[in-house]
C-alpha cells in the first residue's frame, strides 16, 4: 500500500541568454521585495507594534509597483514576487513558533538566487516546461522521468554560486511502502568510517573533500590574485564555487545511496541524536566533522523511512555507547576509553571489542528499548 506526498524533482537546465536575463531580473527583484517588506514589517512592529499579514504585505507589492522608480517590478512575473511574500510570512511563523530565527535581508552576493513559480506562472505539457513572460519552454535536462500525469503544483527555479541552473518541480507522487522486514540495524557515526553497523560492517568514508582539496586550493589562489569585482575575479570565484559544487553534489550523491540501501535493508533503525553544531566548534575537528555531513544524513533517513513505512529511532547523545560493554548480560562501563583507542577488552567479561562496532550495538540495543 502506498501513500502519496509532495515530492520536489531536481533537473540541470540551460537558459537562452533572454531567458537568462529575465530569470536575474526576477532574481533581483524577489530579493529586492523580500528586503523591502522585512525592512517595513521591522518598522511597523518597533513603531505602532502591530504585526503584518500576507495580506498587508501584498497590498505594500501593489504599491510599490506603482511607483515610478521601482517599475521595473512589472517586467518580471508578479508571482514570483507574491511567493516571496508568502515564503517570508512563513519565516515569520516560524520565528514566532521558535523553531527559526529572525528573517534575515538577503544579500546579492551570499543569498541564494531563486525565484518560486506557482502554477498560475507556468505550463508544463509533455515534458515542456513554460514559465511566465518566455516565449520558448526550459531546455531542461530530463535526467529521471517525472510520475506519471503528473501535475506541478510550483516550479522553484535557481543559480548557484557557480553559475549552474536548476529547476525543482514540486508534485504529488504515490510511494509504495516496501514489505516489512525483521531485520534492525544501530548506526555508529564516525571519521575513519563514515558509519559503522551493528552487524559489524564498516562504510568508509569517502572524504570528498580532502581528495578535492588540491583543486579547491589552486582555484582560491587563483582567487586570491585577482582584483576584487574585476572580471577575471569573477571568472575565478565561479572556478572556486564549481569546486565547492563538484565536493557537494558528490557528497550528496553518495549519501543518497548509502541511505536508501540502509531504509531499504532494515525495519528499524537506530542512531544516535548528535548535536553537530556544537561539535563543529572543536577547530580541529570542523572540517572532517563538516565533510562527514552526519546531520545531512540522518534527514535523508528520517523522510525515507517515513516514506517507505521504516522507524527511525534515535538515541540520546549522552548514553555511554562507547564505553558500554555490548556483551549479552555485561554491564560493565569503561570509563577510560579516549579516542584514540580503537578497541579494547572488558575486563568483567574478557570480551574484546572493536570501538565503532560496540557503540553500534550499544546503539541498536538502547534503540530498541525504547519501542
Amino acid at each position: 500500500m502506498g501513500r502519496t506526498v509532495k515530492r520536489a524533482f531536481r533537473y540541470r537546465f540551460y537558459p537562452t541568454p533572454e531567458q537568462a536575463a529575465l530569470l536575474a531580473r526576477t532574481f533581483g527583484c524577489v530579493r529586492l521585495v523580500w528586503n523591502m517588506a522585512l525592512v517595513e514589517r521591522t518598522r511597523r512592529y518597533k513603531d505602532e507594534g502591530t504585526p503584518t499579514s500576507y495580506g498587508e504585505a501584498a497590498k505594500w507589492l501593489t504599491a510599490w509597483k506603482r511607483d515610478p522608480a521601482l517599475d521595473f517590478l512589472c517586467e518580471v512575473s508578479n508571482v514570483p514576487l507574491q511567493q516571496a511574500l508568502r515564503h517570508q510570512q512563513a519565516a515569520f511563523n516560524n520565528f514566532f513558533s521558535g523553531r527559526a530565527g529572525y528573517p534575515r535581508l538577503k544579500s546579492r552576493r551570499k543569498s541564494r538566487a531563486s525565484a518560486t513559480f506557482a502554477n498560475n506562472a507556468f505550463t508544463y505539457r509533455e515534458g515542456r516546461l513554460k514559465l511566465a513572460k518566455m516565449d520558448d519552454p526550459l531546455d531542461i535536462r530530463w535526467s529521471r522521468p517525472l510520475p506519471p500525469e503528473v501535475d506541478p503544483t510550483t516550479v522553484t527555479v535557481s543559480r548557484d554560486a557557480g553559475g549552474r541552473w536548476f529547476v525543482s518541480i514540486l508534485c504529488e507522487d504515490s510511494i509504495a511502502r516496501l514489505p516489512p522486514s525483521d531485520r534492525m540495524v544501530g548506526i555508529d557515526a564516525g571519521i575513519t568510517s563514515l558509519v559503522t553497523l551493528s552487524t559489524g560492517e564498516k562504510i568508509a568514508n569517502p572524504r570528498h573533500e580532502r581528495r578535492d582539496r588540491e583543486r579547491l586550493a589552486k582555484a582560491q589562489r587563483h582567487l586570491s590574485r585577482k582584483a576584487r569585482g574585476s572580471k577575471n575575479w569573477e571568472k575565478a570565484r565561479h572556478r572556486v564555487a564549481r569546486a565547492y559544487g563538484r565536493i557537494s553534489d558528490r557528497r550528496l550523491d553518495f549519501l543518497h545511496k548509502l541511505s536508501t540501501r540502509l531504509v531499504r535493508e532494515n525495519q528499524t533503525l537506530c542512531i544516535e541524536d548528535l548535536h553537530i553544531r556544537n561539535m563543529v566548534k572543536n577547530r580541529a575537528m570542523a572540517r572532517v566533522i563538516s565533510d562527514a555531513a552526519w546531520h545531512e544524513l540522518r534527514s535523508l533517513l528520517a523522510y525515507k523511512a517515513d516514506w517507505y513505512g521504516r522507524r527511525l529511532v534515535t538515541v540520546d547523545r549522552w548514553y555511554p555507547s562507547s564505553k558500554l560493554c555490548s556483551t549479552t548480560g555485561c554491564d560493565y562501563i569503561n570509563d577510560t576509553v579516549p579516542l584514540g583507542v580503537r578497541s579494547w577488552t572488558c575486563p568483567a567479561c574478557r570480551a574484546v571489542h572493536d570501538r565503532d562496532v560496540n557503540a553500534a550495538k550499544n546503539i541498536l540495543a538502547a534503540g530498541l528499548a525504547e519501542r
